[in-house]
């Protein structure tokens, strides 16, 4: 008789405790943000910025959790089987929508077991040189990497990552021979490129520019369709190799089942942190074009992408290593 009216006391104990969980204000504890990737790279650097907005903002704490390995699979996994509360989210980029045609089987459904929450920001990338490499124009290095096939290499942050797809496709397109060296994240193939481990590397603006200023890394092109505001000088990539344009983003995802009221908290929190007049000014200086797009522009976005990088990776012949 005890024994049935302290499970008849459980039970009804761990109903009120969902129902009064569930009637509590999103975000009611600790957020966990995860980056499938190493610390180092700009989408940490965003991340940082952005975060502590939104933190300030809806009053709890949100905390970077890295999950790096699989070019992004593995901390994307983590996402798509966690519970869908909003208190997981994930913070990915290109591989998102390059890895399913890359991999033949993936841990998870890019579409079916993510819902979008923004599209942050997007940005180019700059090909940049170690200072050793005689080459100052994309011109010249093009003449370089033809006079040494096989002999130049270019770092990058893993198999399908946005360094490698943006190399990938301009040794395509100018038919180059230039040995693909993957290094544990954008962190590490900056520092090997700075160290002169690597001749070469595709870098985003904001963590290439201060080695650029400091002569410690040469940059020879941008990869934008335009010259971005915080390098001026530095012509396209585009303006020498005809038809070459590659721009990554950042975006934020929760689990599918997230309720949508939680996933227009969270794309609401984010557009107002990524306006805010000196964020989107910080932006701007490094090179990063402010988004903050809905869920269903993301989500839209996302499909597109799926499509158009599939193209990419069968047309270079872009394989798991």
């Amino acid at each position: 008789m005890f024994a049935k009216a302290l499970s008849a006391f459980v039970a009804v104990y761990c109903a009120f405790a969902a129902c009064f969980a569930s009637a509590q204000p999103y975000p009611n504890h600790v957020v966990r943000i995860i980056l499938p990737y190493p610390p180092g790279g700009s989408l940490d650097s965003l991340g940082r910025l952005v975060f502590d907005r939104v933190s300030q903002s809806l009053g709890q704490q949100f905390v970077i959790d890295y999950r790096p390995g699989a070019s992004g699979s593995i901390g994307t996994e983590v996402v798509a089987h966690a519970a869908p509360d909003g208190h997981t989210i994930l913070l990915n980029t290109l591989p998102f929508v390059v890895n399913p045609s890359l991999y033949k089987k993936l841990p998870y459904d890019t579409v079916k077991d993510f819902a979008p929450v923004s599209l942050l920001a997007s940005s180019p990338f700059v090909l940049v040189v170690h200072p050793s490499v005689p080459a100052k124009t994309v011109a010249e290095f093009i003449a370089l990497a033809k006079q040494r096939p096989g002999k130049l290499n270019y770092s990058s942050a893993g198999i399908g990552t946005n360094l490698h797809v943006a190399a990938e496709l301009f040794k395509n397109l100018t038919k180059t021979d230039i040995v693909h060296v993957p290094y544990k994240g954008g962190g590490a193939a900056l520092i090997a490129t700075v160290g002169g481990e690597a001749d070469l590397s595709f870098i985003g603006v904001q963590p290439a520019l201060p080695h650029v200023q400091a002569g410690k890394l040469r940059a020879l092109g941008i990869t934008s369709v335009k010259r971005s505001a915080s390098l001026p000088d530095l012509p396209t990539i585009g303006e020498t190799v005809r038809g070459y344009e590659f721009s990554s983003w950042w975006g934020m995802l929760v689990p599918a089942a997230t309720p949508p009221a939680i996933v227009q908290i969270l794309s609401d929190a984010i557009a107002k942190a990524m306006r805010a007049p000196d964020v989107a000014k910080r932006f701007e200086q490094d090179g990063v074009d402010v988004v903050a797009s809905t869920p269903a522009e993301f989500a839209a976005s996302i499909k597109s992408d799926i499509a158009r990088w599939a193209k990419v990776i069968r047309d270079n012949r872009i394989e798991p290593q």
